[in-house]
């Protein structure tokens, strides 16, 4: 009698262990996420037992008003006598005013001819014939609209906070990239200083320094200098391996291995970084307007306190212009390092500087060292007479769709006002709960324990109401971002055509800085929260289009190819193969959306909106530095519960293992 051998099961091939691999993750991560569901429901119940309802108890609440009052008192008292002032800070102050004065009396006594020409030789040095010719051109055009003298101040005020920017990030990132225990303690106070909202940074320095060019540079390189640092270590510590190890082996010192051989090699990075520098201190140096900077931003600040939308707009071409033409003379010059022939170089360079002298002693000689009065346009009359005639036309009455002031206050009483109602009416153990739940599902306990707490200190410092009403901003403009950005993203990856007509325009909206976007905003809808929402929605939009975009159109072509094999169409490779494959790229567009839209949002406390961000504008406009203050620990608390519930954190165990 034979007996029948029993088949051996199939072996698991490795695409299949890799399928049950990842089956297995996902169904950890759901009996994760219900584990956290489950918890957060049983705690909501015993919540409303045990502490009931209400806003953050007022016992809970500490009044920093006195402390920070007598702190801002024994500043102003002793500025003139403490040793700390005298021989250290008020050197500091001293060498800031006299490094920003003599680049401005320099850039005078070149005149508007020689500061010109400088520009178009110098793009034309660095990137070619076109980006010199519109260097000249956007020099030339904030002459004729009469801002040259503000534009001056900007610039040399720009050039001192980058400088130092520079240095300072180079040496951090230089630090960084050598030594694994300084990158350790340099990642997270980087992190937490890249989700800040620029105007956290104005208050720490306007305490010490006052009012005045001295706090605005210094903010300006505080807020710039965090770009700089990380490229640097990252173009450190990428440096390709095989050659270090040459340069090892021919016996090369550290000292020579770092400036033969790490340095050279990432050039690129060190370029992008100064870059990024440039324009995060451009930014900066217009929002420092608010505490005296001067300049451009000075002009627009004060022209929104009246809303002059006419003289907003003709001091906030400038700025775009600037931003414009800086962002391609550096990118540029990134670009084209080490392809560049050699050859000729200096005698390029040396006719460059001396055609430059030659056109600035001519319009020294020619007594035309400011930009003549007669070649200046007035557009400030036009185009408030263009928004006087949108105000008559378009803010209300449009048959079918409305006015653009009806569209601001559906929004607002539609969308605004019951979200900040229902997160005010939340019980304040409710928001905490949830914000833990929150951090937990996306990162690791850490996570959750450091956003419950910022949430937590929001309240101990006594906003919690405000901090609720600029949240609902945040998410209500975020909302808006992630419809349209994910839109627009997915359609521009899956069209090249698409992808590249948005190129330019999302190059040129990236550029501009923040404030800028409140020009437009409130020659539409006026002031209030909805236009704060709206220049937030406008400035964090191409960040979320450009992640999107990139992610969906780095899907594995063998995966879409396998899909398409098997029948798939269109609408289902997007839903079940390019979106869930893209999810990172997603992830990260979240939480670059959150992180810029509420760094507008704050601003939008110029033109009407309110709360946290109305408080910090107050009391640096005021000098109560109390409310500043507050507002401004409240911002940065935030900003920490906002990045820290959307950036998604390894866990070290299975899920962490098998990504």
């Amino acid at each position: 009698m034979s007996a029948t051998a029993t088949p051996a099961p199939p072996r698991p091939t490795p695409a299949t262990a890799t399928a049950t691999g990842h089956g297995a993750l996902r169904a950890l991560a759901g009996l994760r996420g219900r584990l956290i569901g489950a918890g957060v429901a049983v705690a909501l119940v015993l919540g409303v037992v045990l502490l009931g309802g209400g806003s953050w108890p007022a016992s809970l609440a500490v009044d920093l008003s006195g402390p920070l009052e007598r702190t801002s008192d024994w500043i102003i008292d002793n500025r003139d006598g403490h040793p700390l002032f005298l021989y250290f800070l008020g050197h500091v102050s001293n060498v800031v005013v006299v490094s920003v004065r003599a680049v401005y009396l320099l850039l005078l006594a070149l005149g508007w001819a020689g500061v010109t020409a400088a520009a178009g030789l110098l793009a034309w040095r660095v990137a070619g014939v076109r980006l010199a010719l519109t260097s000249v051109a956007a020099f030339a055009v904030c002459g004729l609209l009469g801002m040259w003298v503000p534009t001056m101040q900007t610039l040399a005020l720009m050039v001192v906070a980058v400088a130092a920017s520079v240095l300072l990030g180079g040496l951090l990132g230089l630090a960084a990239g050598l030594s694994d225990r300084m990158d350790r303690i340099l990642r997270p106070v980087l992190d937490t200083m890249q989700v800040l909202p620029a105007f956290a940074y104005l208050l720490p320095v306007v305490l010490v320094f006052g009012i005045g060019v001295p706090a605005a540079v210094l903010a300006t390189v505080v807020y710039a200098a965090p770009p700089m640092a990380r490229l640097t270590a990252l173009g450190l510590r990428g440096a390709d391996a095989g050659v270090m190890e040459a340069a090892a082996s021919l016996g090369a010192t550290g000292r020579q291995r770092l400036l033969t051989a790490r340095l050279p090699l990432a050039r690129k990075e060190l370029l992008l970084g100064v870059n990024q520098s440039i324009m995060m201190a451009l930014g900066m140096a217009v929002i420092a307007s608010v505490i005296g900077a001067g300049g451009l931003g000075d002009r627009v600040y004060q022209a929104l306190a009246s809303v002059d939308v006419g003289a907003a707009l003709a001091a906030g071409v400038p700025i775009v212009l600037l931003a414009i033409v800086l962002d391609r003379v550096t990118a540029a010059a990134g670009g084209r390092m080490g392809k560049a022939p050699a050859d000729r170089s200096r005698l390029r360079w040396a006719v460059a500087v001396v055609a430059t002298a030659a056109v600035a002693v001519a319009g020294r000689l020619a007594g035309r060292l400011s930009w003549p009065d007669a070649w200046t346009v007035d557009i400030a009359e036009p185009v408030n007479a263009a928004v006087d005639w949108m105000t008559a036309h378009l803010y209300s009455g449009v048959p079918l769709v409305g006015g653009t002031a009806d569209w601001a206050g559906r929004f607002t009483t539609w969308v605004l006002n019951p979200l900040r109602d229902g997160l005010q009416w939340l019980p304040w153990w409710a928001v905490l709960l949830t914000v833990g739940a929150l951090a937990l599902l996306i990162g690791t306990w850490r996570t959750a324990v450091t956003a419950v707490l910022a949430m937590a200190a929001i309240g101990v410092l006594g906003v919690w109401d405000p901090a609720l009403d600029t949240l609902s901003q945040v998410l209500a403009a975020v909302a808006v971002t992630l419809l349209l950005g994910f839109a627009l993203g997915i359609a521009a990856a899956r069209s090249t055509r698409l992808g590249r007509a948005l190129r330019p325009v999302l190059d040129v909206f990236q550029t501009m800085p923040q404030f800028v976007y409140l020009i437009p905003v409130v020659a539409l809808f006026g002031v209030g929260r909805a236009p704060a929402v709206a220049a937030a929605v406008v400035y964090a939009l191409p960040a979320v289009v450009r992640i999107t975009a990139q992610g969906v159109r780095a899907v594995d072509p063998a995966a879409m190819e396998s899909s398409r094999s098997l029948g798939a169409t269109g609408r289902q490779q997007l839903f079940q193969v390019q979106l869930p494959l893209a999810r990172p790229a997603l992830l990260l567009a979240v939480n670059q959306g959150v992180v810029l839209v509420l760094a507008v949002v704050v601003i939008g406390g110029l033109v009407g909106g309110g709360a946290l961000g109305y408080d910090a504008v107050f009391g640096l406009a005021q000098g109560d530095l109390a409310t500043g203050l507050v507002a401004g620990a409240a911002i940065v608390c935030l900003g920490l519960v906002l990045d820290r519930v959307t950036q998604p954190t390894q866990r070290r165990d299975l899920a962490g293992k098998g990504a």
